[in-house]
């Protein structure tokens, strides 16, 4: 399948969609509906503020369903509970999320996963690309976004790649038909403190255009030693009507993170003689001279066109780069673990700048159709992402490589920066995806409706990539095309109880190399899911119970030495199934009062039967409560409980622990009201993340919010 063919056929297939739902409009000449308006020659046209109004996310499957229609479970973090727990970066939102884990390994890189895999895959409004090698480097600003989807399980539909851990959509703030916002101050722990504001303003009298913006600093000191963030975004937004028929949205966002003495690579906590070490929490590996800043820009142009009451033409451009420069130190042991006085590291510093770019187009068609006598809907259209990546790191005098440290914890000015020689070597890699896909809601009987979608993919890498290079270079490898199917069945037992099951064949190209410095060969496997939804109070509460299993063939699972031919680490194809039970329950219960709690049991075995990726909790619960308990008074409690884990060598263990966090929110006026938060109210010590190394969380901390409407 080549890129022409590919690309054609996807041409073919939405000029053709658009031209018989075209069609379709002129035949069935419907009368003008909510969205639509007469027009002086009799035509319909869009009202743009309706649109507004009535903003659906297509996130989970690319159709307008509700969550309660859609056949894989779908977590919801809301801005409501953005702001009442006081969460101001991506990770952190996150964690509020069922059935998601971060594991931040580092002070500024994390990984998640979701039952039991690397969640590889972020959108931002229903469209995006994999992340390289699963690893997030910094955290977005949560205040640029409405609310942040979790779509668990296999991904086939949305992309035509991935695993079968899940998808996270961030969906942005997006103009609305008021003029109004807020201005937030808060003070932290210390001595850190953040200011934001977000302010929407329509435009034109009439209402067709409007604008927003949003922008946020935060200066934040740590608990950790030397430790310092310093991370502000901008974000601006305008839509509104272009002719009778057009909606046009445009916005660019910058966001810088700088982050002084950060640690890279974590906490060594095994002796070499047996035995896990205990050390403050404040305890850092890292030195004065360290730092690691990044700046991202962000663009994205969206046009729709209403081809009839019932069909749209959306074309989407997205347009992303990053730059980082970071000066870090690694601190660890090249034996069996620390010595009996905690000494035994040592060091390898690294000087390095980074800039990564990506292209991201997509074009799809999507409408409602009458067909047998029933109303069924669908989606079709092509999409192209191109990241390029250049990596240039900084040689260094050989006599600063594995210097030894004192005993650990140790302060500032043990070990001294480097003299830097100037660009030692550079990386280039590159990757694109085009991506041929339709999908469709086909309602089978009054009751019974079936989701059926197909991606056709064709994969282009070249180069090294980031974190998974291997040991030749100028490393190349043909070309991948695969297609995957989708299928699911929703079954309506009452109007308020839904059963569902769903369907997917999964397939990930994977970064790591083996032995040799090769890449390894795309990981291949299914994805099954069958669940019960069901509404209570009105609509107000949702409940979700669903069973899955996945089977993942020829998943890379890294080797505890560096392969002696590449002097890197390497990887070996291993086959490994998961399966489990989540449940969850969302929404309000009474006028004043709003909950979710959410269950995951899960089971992950490699293909010796026994269990792998320890690092992974086996059961995990989620929990927020809030309530009115007076008129101007708003309490709340959440907080998050995991079974035990440790590091894939077993050598470091944490035991289940729970971390509660709770707010207390007071209106002083109408427009004006005071939020306290405090985080870890039983000031718990745990291990954050033992994925990839070892780092504690945070204590116990208190903030104070001022917030302001505008």
């Amino acid at each position: 399948m080549t890129r022409k063919l590919i690309l054609s056929a996807c041409a073919l297939a939405v000029c053709t969609l658009a031209a018989q739902a075209q069609a379709q409009a002129q035949a069935d000449a419907p009368a003008a509906t909510s969205t639509t308006a007469a027009a002086d020659d009799g035509a319909e046209k869009i009202l743009v503020t309706a649109k507004r109004a009535k903003r659906v996310s297509k996130g989970a499957t690319g159709l307008p369903m509700e969550i309660k229609d859609t056949p894989q479970t779908i977590s919801t973090v809301d801005r409501q509970d953005i702001e009442d727990f006081g969460v101001t970066g991506s990770n952190e939102a996150l964690r509020l999320g069922t059935g998601i884990n971060v594991e931040q390994y580092e002070t500024n890189r994390a990984a998640y996963n979701s039952r039991g895999f690397e969640i590889q895959l972020t959108q931002i409004d229903g469209v995006g690309m994999s992340n390289d090698w699963g690893t997030v480097v910094g955290q977005q600003d949560s205040y640029l976004f409405e609310r942040i989807e979790l779509i668990r399980g296999a991904n086939g539909l949305l992309t035509g790649v991935g695993n079968a851990s899940g998808t996270i959509n961030y969906v942005r703030k997006r103009p609305t038909n008021e003029d109004g916002g807020e201005a937030n101050v808060t003070w932290g722990p210390y001595g850190s403190h953040r200011l934001a504001l977000d302010y929407n303003k329509v435009l034109t009298e009439d209402g067709s255009w409007a604008g927003r913006l949003v922008v946020a600093r935060e200066d934040e000191d740590s608990f950790l030693r030397g430790l310092q963030d310093l991370r502000s975004s901008v974000y601006g937004v305008v839509d509104g009507q272009v002719g009778e028929h057009g909606m046009l949205t445009f916005g660019f966002s910058h966001q810088r993170s700088d982050q002084d003495s950060p640690m890279w690579g974590s906490l060594t906590l095994n002796y070499a003689g047996g035995g896990q070490a205990e050390f403050d929490r404040s305890s850092s590996t890292s030195q004065e001279w360290t730092y690691w800043d990044k700046r991202t820009n962000n663009a994205f142009v969206e046009y729709r066109h209403e081809l009839s009451p019932d069909w749209e033409l959306k074309a989407t451009y997205n347009y992303r780069r990053s730059t980082e420069q970071a000066k870090l130190l690694y601190a660890f042991v090249r034996g069996a673990g620390l010595n009996a006085d905690n000494t035994g590291l040592v060091g390898w510093p690294y000087f390095a700048d980074v800039e990564t770019t990506n292209h991201l187009f997509d074009l799809n068609l999507s409408g409602e159709f009458d067909a047998f006598g029933r109303r069924h809907s669908l989606i079709a259209g092509v999409s192209r992402s191109r990241q390029e990546t250049e990596t240039l790191t900084q040689g260094f005098d050989p006599a600063y490589l594995y210097l030894p440290f004192p005993a650990f914890p140790y302060g500032d000015g043990v070990y001294p920066e480097p003299e830097w020689l100037g660009v030692q070597d550079k990386r280039d890699g590159e990757q694109t995806l085009t991506r041929l896909y339709a999908a469709s809601r086909l309602a089978l009987t009054e009751r019974l409706k079936a989701i059926v979608g197909v991606n056709a993919i064709k994969l282009q890498r070249s180069g090294a990539n980031r974190y998974g290079n291997t040991g030749a270079v100028g490393v190349s490898y043909p070309d991948t095309t695969e297609t995957s199917p989708y299928a699911g069945l929703t079954y309506d037992l009452t109007p308020d109880v839904l059963g569902y099951v769903s369907y997917s064949t999964i397939f990930q190209n994977q970064d790591q190399a083996d032995y040799y410095g090769n890449y390894l060969d795309p990981m291949k496997g299914v994805n099954t899911e069958a669940g019960v939804k069901a509404e209570w109070l009105d609509r107000k509460l949702l409940t979700t119970f669903a069973v899955f299993t996945a089977e993942q063939k020829g998943l890379a699972t890294a080797m505890p030495t560096n392969s002696p031919v590449t002097n890197k680490g390497w990887y070996v194809p291993r086959d490994v199934k998961s399966r489990g039970f989540e449940a969850e329950a969302t929404g309000r219960v009474g006028t004043d009062t709003r909950l979710t709690l959410g269950f995951t049991r899960l089971k992950l075995t490699g293909p010796d039967g026994h269990d792998t990726s320890l690092w992974v909790p086996r059961s995990t619960v989620n929990f927020r409560f809030d309530t009115r308990v007076a008129p101007q008074l708003r309490l709340g409690l959440g907080g998050r409980w995991q079974s035990d884990v440790s590091n894939g060598a077993a050598t470091v263990h944490q035991g289940s622990y729970l971390l509660a966090n709770a707010f207390a929110a007071y209106e002083l006026t109408q427009r004006t009201t005071v939020r306290l938060n405090v985080d870890n109210v039983t000031d718990k010590k745990y291990i954050g993340g033992l994925s990839y190394g070892a780092i504690y969380g945070a204590p116990r901390e208190v903030s104070v919010t001022v917030n302001y409407k505008l």
